[in-house]
Parts: C-alpha cells; sequence; structure tokens
C-alpha cells in the first residue's frame, strides 16, 4: 500500500466520523454543542519487526508485558501510529486553566477516547475491506491498561502500583518517527503534544518513516513550564512525573465532574503545545 492511498482513506474517515463533534445530549453546556474534538491527525509508519519493540519490553522502559506486533497479529508487517491534536477551541479553552480541566478538555478526554476508538475500528474495517488483515489494540479484548492498579503478576512485577499497558501509544508513535517525550511524559510531534494517539497494525508492508531524532527526549526543551502548570506537583525537572500524584490528582477531578475527568493542563499554555519547541528554538 502506498502512503497516498492511506493518508486519503484516514482523512476521509476522520471527515465522516460524527464522534468527532459534541452533540447538544452530550454537551455539558449548551454552547458547547457542535464543537469539534480533533484536528486531521498526523501519521507515522514503523516496522512491526522494528528492534525497539524488543526494548518496549524491558524493564524501566515499559515491561515484559507489552505485546509485541505479531502477538497481536500474527501477519504484522506494519505499524501505523497517529496523532490526532485536540481542536484549537479545546487547546485554548483549558489554557487559562489553573486548578483543574476546562469543559471541552472534558470533552476531549472523555467524548474524545469515544472518537478514538470509532475510528480506528473504522481503519481496521476499511483495511479488511482492502483484503489486509489488521488489529486495533485500543479496541481488542486483549488489551490490559494497568492505570495505577496492581497488575502483570504472571511477569514477576513486584510494584504496588503500574501506569503501563500491554500497548503504548506513545512508545509505538515515538518508534514510528512521531516525536519524542517531554518532561511530563507526554510525547511532543511535530503539531505539539495536545492531542491523543491511536495505532494499527496491519499485515501489508510499507515504507517506514525515518525517526528524526535520536534522544527519548529530543523534542523537550526543559523549559519547566508543564512543572509550574501542573495542580498537583506531579512534574519536576530534576524527576520529571510522578505517575501516582498525576493519577491521585485525575481522580479527584472526576468527583466534580463525574461521569468525566482529566487535567491536561500541563499539555497547554507551554511551549510544547503545539509545535515542537526544539525546532523553533535552533
Amino acid at each position: 500500500m502506498k502512503r497516498q492511498t492511506l493518508t486519503e482513506a484516514v482523512n476521509r474517515l476522520y471527515e465522516n466520523c460524527a464522534a468527532n463533534i459534541v452533540t447538544a445530549e452530550d454537551a455539558i453546556s449548551p454552547d458547547l454543542a457542535g464543537l469539534r474534538l480533533y484536528d486531521r491527525p498526523v501519521i507515522g509508519i514503523g516496522s512491526a519487526d522494528d528492534a525497539l519493540f524488543i526494548d518496549f519490553q524491558k524493564p524501566g522502559i515499559i515491561g515484559p508485558w507489552f505485546m509485541k506486533p505479531e502477538q497481536w497479529l500474527g501477519s504484522a508487517k506494519t505499524v501505523i501510529a497517529m496523532f490526532f491534536p485536540f481542536s484549537q477551541q479545546v487547546r485554548e479553552s483549558n489554557r487559562c486553566m489553573t486548578d483543574g480541566p476546562s469543559a471541552p478538555w472534558l470533552h476531549g478526554r472523555i467524548e474524545g477516547q469515544i472518537f478514538l476508538r470509532t475510528f480506528i475500528a473504522s481503519l481496521k474495517d476499511w483495511m479488511e475491506s482492502q483484503g489486509i488483515q489488521a488489529c486495533a489494540p485500543m479496541i481488542d479484548e486483549r488489551f490490559s491498561d494497568a492505570q495505577g492498579r496492581p497488575a502483570y503478576q504472571e511477569f514477576g512485577c513486584t510494584e504496588p502500583l503500574v501506569y503501563s499497558s500491554n500497548w503504548s501509544e506513545r512508545h509505538v508513535a515515538y518508534l514510528c518517527g512521531l516525536g519524542t517525550f517531554g518532561l511530563s511524559k507526554g510525547l511532543i510531534t511535530e503539531k505539539g503534544m495536545a492531542g491523543r494517539f491511536t495505532s494499527l497494525i496491519i499485515s501489508e508492508s510499507m515504507e517506514c518513516d525515518p525517526r528524526p531524532y535520536s534522544g527519548v527526549y529530543d523534542n523537550c526543551i526543559r523549559c519547566g513550564a508543564c512543572v509550574s502548570r501542573c495542580p498537583a506537583g506531579a512534574i519536576s525537572l530534576e524527576h520529571g512525573k510522578n505517575h501516582e500524584l498525576c493519577q491521585k490528582y485525575v481522580a479527584q477531578t472526576s468527583k466534580k465532574h463525574t461521569p468525566r475527568y482529566g487535567c491536561g493542563l500541563c499539555q497547554t499554555a507551554v511551549p510544547c503545545e503545539c509545535q515542537n519547541p526544539a525546532k523553533c528554538s535552533r
């Protein structure tokens, strides 16, 4: 498959996915009806047998519970990662917040996740209609999202709480050339880090994208803006992100905004919100 064919299919599915627009029924307030959650995605392509997938299974990176592409799809040849930047309205609304997420950001976190699942299911169906086998870990029944709960004892994990899953969208996006990590552990792409990722594993070989970086944090300028933005005090220049403090704070937002939750302050009103600050500073 040519990249142009993939890009056209992704953009067509994006434009036709109604889940990207907040309905009047779901809107937190009437003025948010019609809110567009995401802009068009940025696409990265990687090889299913890239050696980095083995590295991801090492303790301290993700862990031995990380499933390689061939474990999800026996015929895996290519991995497609996509970054959906939040729309300007979603991002701007969160910039002025200091003690919790804005209403549009809450929609981006919850309805935005519904969109991602709907979109990737549609892309998987389209691939299969082209005679290509496909697997989307995000919506696969084998996916395990261990965010702050005991898990993976079968791998000898002794940590009381685990904050990684058996398929990391951010790490896969890094492998596919979309960007590098920041202090807040978000991935800084050419469109910044305010957005969400999804991915698809397919049985078709495609030309892979180069990784225009060599270090895990190359796109982070260590300006400390996310440190001061974090209402939980969970980010520091010395130690990066404390996942436990972050998750405790996010859990508190669910009490205030049930059934929604979120934060995202470290992704907005920072130099890496919607661009690669390392490139801009050169």
